[in-house]
């Protein structure tokens, strides 16, 4: 049954249905489970939540007290909203809300980002504790909608490289964990090593990590020693999971022994250090840097797909490609109808059916009204014929038209 208690009168052994207050307030990443460690209670307080229901058919109940329990068809109407709230991300937030509360959000870690390699670079030690906080944020904005904190942390500017690169892998890496099922503690992992795994690029020269060109054999060896470096600089703090250190040490190592430092074979590399692999390859080639413009999302899928073989996990690589869809978010792709459009969003149905935004006739080659076409929905007349060179059509700031 579920009852309705002061969050105060928590203890360890309840199981929590659910919290009463906005959801941005919410601390956890499970909606349901049961309190075992005083300190999520601690947490819940110093939310602010004052009240909260548990379930106690499934958990303690409040000692020396009787509360009346909900009638089980209010309890049905109940879970039914809590389902409507907590279910996957496409039922909770629309892409242009979760864009909005996601552009707050990359603006807060860069500076967290920016701040934690300020501190290593002058040989401080690393402390992961507001690092925690982060990853708990980012991993409630992919549970809303996966497509916009991702889709937009893409987005970065040459000289924030280094800081967004390692939130939108984080949002990869918890995006990935959970369409690969994993449970709440790693996928909590995974987010935490995604976010510290190119830690050690602060102790890297400035001038060969931003060089603006190809680096030397010489430069790209001294790169070379960032996961090192980084799994050195966490050990030391000794507050970093097996897990983390893992993916720090081993992101750049490939399934046919041809990666660094240590040159392991895909049965020597970690399900995790395989996951940031991926994460950390698609959001490097997607991203402008100093010396290169990035690729189109969609382009940036074929070429992973042609370097898959000898370079990525097939599971997790094909687990990876269900996360981004076929046509990522920001790809320009044309219609049969002959326009052009650029994709807005995921959909449930298929990777080949996302949303676009149709803005541009290549039969007139002009811009028309933009018209948001939905391929997933029944009786849509239209299909994606492939992705295209935006370049190709004179079209500039693709992203503006998604990103807004």
């Amino acid at each position: 049954m579920l009852k309705k208690i002061k969050a105060a009168e928590l203890r360890p052994g309840m199981h929590l249905h659910e919290l009463c207050g906005a959801w941005m307030a919410h601390p956890f990443w499970r909606a349901r489970f049961t309190l075992t460690d005083p300190e999520d209670i601690r947490r819940i307080l110093d939310c602010g939540i004052a009240e909260v229901w548990i379930d106690t058919a499934k958990g303690l109940d409040v000692p020396g007290a009787i509360r009346e329990a909900v009638d089980p068809s209010v309890t049905e109407t109940l879970m039914a909203a809590g389902a409507a709230q907590h279910t996957e991300p496409s039922t909770r937030a629309s892409m242009s809300e979760e864009l909005r509360r996601a552009a707050t959000l990359c603006a807060k870690a860069r500076n967290a980002m920016f701040s934690m390699f300020q501190e290593a670079r002058m040989g401080k030690a690393v402390s992961t504790e507001n690092a925690g906080e982060l990853v708990e944020e980012i991993s409630l904005s992919v549970m809303r909608n996966p497509g916009a904190l991702i889709s937009l942390a893409r987005l970065k500017r040459a000289d924030d490289y280094t800081y967004m690169h390692c939130v939108a892998v984080c949002a990869l890496m918890v995006s990935l964990a959970r369409r690969l099922g994993l449970d709440a503690r790693d996928v909590r992992e995974a987010g935490m090593a995604g976010l510290l795994h190119d830690l050690g690029k602060a102790r890297m020269p400035g001038e060969v990590l931003n060089k603006p060109g190809r680096l030397s054999d010489d430069e790209f060896r001294i790169i070379q020693r960032h996961p090192v470096e980084g799994h050195r600089m966490l050990g030391e703090c000794q507050q970093a999971s097996d897990i983390v250190l893992d993916v720090c040490l081993h992101h750049h190592e490939k399934v046919d022994g041809s990666g660094y430092p240590d040159g392991l074979g895909a049965d020597a590399i970690s399900l995790f250090a395989k996951m940031g692999a991926v994460c950390d390859v698609y959001d490097a080639i997607t991203s402008n840097r100093p010396y290169k413009a990035g690729w189109c999302p969609a382009e940036s899928v074929r070429k992973m797909t042609e370097w898959s073989r000898g370079h990525f996990d097939a599971r997790v690589f094909q687990a990876f490609i269900k996360c981004v869809g076929i046509y990522p978010i920001g790809s320009l792709v044309k219609l049969d109808s002959g326009r052009l459009g650029v994709v807005i969003e995921q959909t449930d149905k298929s990777l080949l059916v996302p949303r676009v935004k149709a803005f541009f006739s290549t039969r007139s080659q002009t811009y028309i009204v933009p018209e948001v076409v939905d391929l997933s929905r029944p009786g849509a007349n239209e299909k994606i014929l492939g992705h295209e060179d935006p370049a190709k059509w004179g079209i500039k700031d693709l992203d503006a038209l998604w990103a807004g």
